[in-house]
């Protein structure tokens, strides 16, 4: 119409029915490879985090980065977890979870077993404040008897203090006499869940899950000490640079200070 007619732009939108920001409008070309590189070099660090952890702990870094553009490119690099599909139960009977309001009021303790590159298995104590969601321990060894246990406790007791409660499940090692008379000696009540019911002992079961999704089924161990490498260097950044969701994605240590 302009060329042949010669007629206005003004004229030629009305004409066609079309806005003039329309005609006028030209793409601005995205420049999403800074996403690209921070994702990549977050999930080659952190294999097993998904799209949330991703994008929160970019916040963290000081990336203003909207959510859906960097969902687009999350999705087009192809880093989606697959999920398992929840399996179906029928309704149970809840049990309501004590939730302390200061630190060192409740620690949760409970095991976990893995294997090396071998064949040859070990074990990790884990202990968690339930306040913050801190990981204040994480022992690792091919043998942890209830002596270890309190070996652990009495290295937080010099570095930290003791709690009020300490929740465990009824391992042979938590109902061991020498625990039960060690918690005594130092007044901390050794409360247990009921059999058959890990959700009473919440806090340090989803531990227990980041653990096995981000650190035991993400590497191969040849060693002990490779275990205990990356046990270090997983539980300070779970502490220090993990947002947490039900802490209103803070860290531990932003919700002690």
């Amino acid at each position: 119409m302009r060329q042949r007619h010669k007629v206005s732009i003004r004229q030629s939108c009305k004409a066609v029915g079309i806005p003039r920001s329309t005609y006028s409008y030209k793409r601005k070309p995205k420049n999403d490879q800074p996403i690209i590189d921070a994702l990549l070099g977050l999930t080659e660090k952190h294999p097993a985090i998904g799209f949330w952890q991703c994008y929160y702990r970019l916040r963290a870094m000081g990336h203003r980065w909207n959510h859906k553009r960097v969902y687009r490119v999350y999705t087009a690099l192809r880093l989606n977890i697959r999920r398992r599909a929840k399996k179906r139960l029928p309704a149970r009977a809840k049990q309501q979870l004590f939730q302390p309001e200061e630190p060192n009021q409740v620690w949760s303790l409970d095991f976990m077993h893995d294997s090396l590159w071998n064949g040859r298995t070990f074990r990790m104590l884990n202990v968690i404040d339930d306040y913050n969601r801190q990981v204040l321990w994480i022992e690792t060894d091919t043998s942890l008897p209830a002596l270890r246990v309190i070996r652990v406790l009495e290295n937080l007791k010099d570095s930290r203090g003791l709690p009020e409660m300490i929740r465990v499940d009824n391992g042979p090692e938590f109902i061991s006499q020498k625990l039960d008379n060690w918690c005594k000696d130092n007044n901390v009540t050794l409360a247990f869940i009921q059999p058959g019911k890990p959700t009473q002992n919440a806090y340090v079961e989803r531990l227990n899950g980041s653990i096995r999704t981000e650190l035991l089924n993400a590497y191969i161990f040849k060693t002990l000490g490779e275990v205990r490498q990356k046990v270090a260097q997983w539980k300070y950044d779970y502490n220090h640079n993990r947002p947490h969701k039900s802490l209103g994605y803070q860290t531990p240590i932003e919700v002690l200070t």
